[in-house]
């Protein structure tokens, strides 16, 4: 049940305040580029959360950066360069209400 332990580590105060949603569809949705889709953003460390959602859009992510700036730099230089992206749609994250809440136990 307990799938391990980590530092519950508070973004802003590594200079990383800024949080960003990100809904993206890909132009096509085949294994192959959906793991290579997948791989590259798993290995992204300003995306720090990521779903595959069922119908549209393709995926929901979460990005941390230091400010606007810098979410646009790695919007322009690294969400955009991702495999076969069709649409990115962001949202500014305006307030956090809960964060990192488990299953009711």
């Amino acid at each position: 049940m307990i799938r391990g332990y980590r530092a519950d580590i508070d973004p802003a105060a590594l200079g990383l305040g800024f949080e960003a949603i990100v809904f993206v569809t890909l132009r096509q949705v085949e294994r192959t580029i959906m793991a290579e889709f997948e791989e590259r953003v798993a290995a992204s460390p300003n995306i720090v959360e990521a779903q595959r959602l069922f119908g549209s859009p393709d995926y929901l992510l979460k990005v941390i950066a230091a400010d606007l700036p810098a979410y646009q730099r790695f919007y322009d230089d690294e969400l955009a360069a991702l495999p076969a992206v069709e649409r990115l749609t962001s949202t500014l994250v305006m307030k956090n209400l809960k964060t990192n809440i488990g299953p009711p136990v």
